[in-house]
């Protein structure tokens, strides 16, 4: 296990997976992490729909020019609908909580994930809303990759971490802390 800051910092997009499925109490963990997650007004505006079937999952590789070819490996996804007439402007938010919820989990559990922005993408929510019978109102986010890695990324260097993005009381050129 670990400090939060930790695990924030072995968090990385993984993008390449092994044939090794994600056993479904892992998945189960990170659907329950993300039903804890906060929205407006406690509207829980959101759907997750896990797809496992490769009938399903490998298309959505294909559902954006660049940026979803990791679903040509994964073993499981999970799509994250909203629903916006809950909402007063908020179900995109609500639905990246969610979707950080369930990246952190993934991460906490040794399973590799990489979101996948779909809202407004290249026909991407057309896509992805037939494969999964996702009916109106709804509008898809993203969808989230998940599998064994078969890739090896390095945990975030702190000392590289860009500091001078963080300002006190008033933005400053001055980028002191």
């Amino acid at each position: 296990m670990g400090s939060f800051e930790q695990l924030c910092q072995r968090r990385r997009s993984i993008r390449k997976y092994t044939a090794q499925p994600v056993e479904q109490e892992k998945i189960d963990y990170m659907l329950r992490c993300a039903l804890m997650s906060p929205s407006a007004k406690r509207t829980c505006p959101w759907e997750f729909i896990v797809v496992r079937d490769e009938a399903k999952l490998r298309p959505l590789a294909g559902c954006r020019t660049y940026g979803s070819q990791m679903f040509n490996t994964a073993t499981a996804a999970i799509v994250i609908a909203l629903d916006p007439t809950l909402c007063d402007n908020t179900w995109m938010a609500d639905g990246a909580i969610a979707a950080e919820h369930i990246l952190l989990a993934a991460a906490e559990q040794g399973v590799g994930a990489c979101w996948c922005h779909v809202h407004e993408r290249e026909g991407a929510p057309e896509l992805v809303k037939r494969l999964c019978e996702i009916p109106e109102p709804f509008e898809v986010l993203c969808v989230i990759a998940l599998g064994y890695p078969d890739e090896e990324r390095q945990n975030y260097d702190l000392t590289k971490l860009k500091y001078d993005k963080i300002h006190n009381e008033t933005y400053s050129s001055n980028h002191s802390r």
